[in-house]
């Protein structure tokens, strides 16, 4: 059995030919159930992000099965299949072994490191064991998956650095002031950023948050969805004393905090340090309110060394985390590759006893004034001459299993001895009992 791997992602395709290809999560029952009914395809799970949609399976043909799938992926979205095709990549074996370890482990990712990845592949294997569509080996091929992420996580420093401009902004406020959980944010405006930021922030345990815009109805959306207060956008600079940390991102064509009020912030807080964070473009605050004492202004510029900063450390890391995944593809592949080899050896020890039993049979009913004990005895000599004929292709055959190398000896015994076609007579005999 093979598993393969059939997908696109932000690296093959853009976001508009993505999301046409995307599986809803509250309808993923269907796509699971018709994936499975493809000739060839036993088990399967599908992975549907903003940035991926990949499917796994394993099949017994690795070319029709993975022609299959992505003749499904385009029918079943009703799309021209010469235009999806040149999207979608496919991995089989050890690559696919490789893919899904790097994707898991987020090196495959936009953003190296980020941890989303790991729980929406986590979510899709959910469904596919609810419904039924995963296996003996994609159960444990996606288990292992997930440990070698938790390994890559916990033996490496790859998500351990800010690496987006929301989070580079709460590891600067951190290293500046230190503990955060006396600390008050205030966010003007209330686009994505700053909603990401205050996230950002409040998990790193700061003490509260105001939030200002000059939509009063969109700021109090956003404070009531962290536990803030709202704060009208024409009267904010009466508030600015109160807060630790304020962070701006709005689309006001010129700056709305100077010099001056800086200075009078720092008045009303009785010196007591304020750090101002810019990340509109262009700019919120005035250059010239870093000149005020106890004042500290980042833009958006700092904020982004940082990030190519702890990015490069993050390629680093990666290249550690490779070595780990390597380690782990010979591993399972290991047990892969081993999986078929007791049903093989069980297989071609049948079909030497089918023959041996038939020949022994033929004998036995044309001899005439047989022995008494001669039957027993010719079942004795022909099962040892069986077991010593066999002896040394099972012991190789086990030992190709353990090295990783028993494709080839299992489809060549398969082929030899018809032994499909004896595993497929015996299933047939046990559904008619």
């Amino acid at each position: 059995m093979n598993i393969i791997v059939v997908g696109l992602s932000h690296k093959t395709a853009t976001v508009e030919i993505r999301e046409k290809v995307a599986f809803s999560p509250n309808q993923i029952e269907k796509p699971l159930c018709e994936l499975l009914r493809l000739e060839g395809i036993v088990e399967g799970v599908i992975v549907s992000t903003c940035n991926r949609v990949e499917i796994y399976a394993t099949t017994r043909d690795i070319a029709g099965g993975i022609a299959r799938i992505k003749r499904f992926m385009a029918d079943y979205h009703h799309l021209p299949f010469e235009a999806l095709e040149s999207h979608l990549y496919s991995y089989h074996a050890e690559a696919a072994i490789r893919h899904v370890f790097r994707v898991a482990s987020s090196l495959d990712s936009m953003v190296i490191g980020e941890p989303q990845i790991l729980g929406q592949i986590k979510t899709s294997y959910g469904y596919a064991a609810e419904f039924k569509s995963s296996g003996i080996i994609l159960n444990r091929f996606l288990h292992k998956a997930f440990s070698v992420a938790k390994r890559v996580r916990t033996e490496t420093k790859i998500a351990s650095s800010a690496v987006s401009v929301a989070f580079a902004a709460v590891e600067l406020a951190k290293k500046i002031l230190g503990d955060l959980s006396d600390k008050t944010v205030m966010l003007i405006g209330a686009g994505e950023m700053c909603e990401l930021a205050a996230k950002h922030f409040l998990n790193s345990g700061a003490k509260g948050v105001m939030v200002t815009n000059r939509t009063f109805e969109r700021a109090e959306r956003l404070a009531e969805e962290f536990g803030g207060e709202a704060v009208r956008f024409e009267s904010f600079l009466e508030h600015l004393h109160r807060a630790d940390i304020v962070l701006s991102s709005t689309g006001a064509p010129h700056c709305i905090i100077g010099p001056k009020d800086a200075e009078e912030v720092t008045r009303l807080r009785r010196s007591k340090p304020i750090f101002f964070i810019d990340i509109a473009v262009p700019r919120d605050i005035d250059p010239k309110v870093d000149d005020v004492e106890n004042v500290y202004l980042f833009t958006v510029d700092h904020l982004q060394e940082i990030v190519q900063a702890n990015l490069a450390q993050r390629n680093l890391e990666a290249e550690k985390a490779e070595q780990i995944i390597d380690q782990e593809i010979g591993q399972f592949h290991k047990w892969l590759s081993t999986l078929e080899v007791t049903p093989t050896i069980v297989a071609l020890r049948n079909r030497f006893d089918e023959i041996r039993r038939a020949e022994l049979d033929r004998t036995i009913s044309g001899w005439k004034d047989l022995p008494p004990d001669a039957e027993k005895r010719l079942d004795s000599l022909t099962m040892a001459l069986m077991n010593k004929l066999l002896h040394v292709p099972t012991a190789v055959l086990k030992k190709a299993g353990q090295g990783g190398r028993v494709d080839l000896y299992i489809d060549a015994l398969k082929q030899l001895f018809e032994l499909e076609a004896l595993q497929q007579e015996n299933e047939e005999l046990e559904l008619e009992e």
